[in-house]
């Protein structure tokens, strides 16, 4: 089984292989997703981590609140995204 990691408040300037690097110490990365803008394509300083059960509690426990190119980021299990109200 894999766990969906939400990381916030992460930099401007991180890539995808940054997250990946940082998570990997933990264990197996599946996934790296970071989130742009619609509009713009810019980053907007959030994004996704897939990792496997164990390796993802750990990263989950060490990484919370640490720092990440100069900002403490936030790292939690991620909650599935609520279901948008139909127009």
């Amino acid at each position: 089984m894999s766990k969906n990691i939400y990381v916030g408040n992460l930099p401007w300037s991180a890539t995808e292989d940054d997250v990946r690097a940082a998570f990997a110490e933990y264990g197996e990365v599946v996934s790296v997703k970071l989130i742009n803008d619609r509009e713009t394509g810019r980053p907007r300083g959030f994004g996704f981590v897939e990792m496997e059960d164990q390796g993802a509690l750990a990263a989950i426990e060490a990484l919370d609140g640490t720092d990440f190119g100069g900002r403490n980021i936030k790292v939690n299990e991620a909650r599935p995204r609520p279901e948008r109200p139909r127009w």
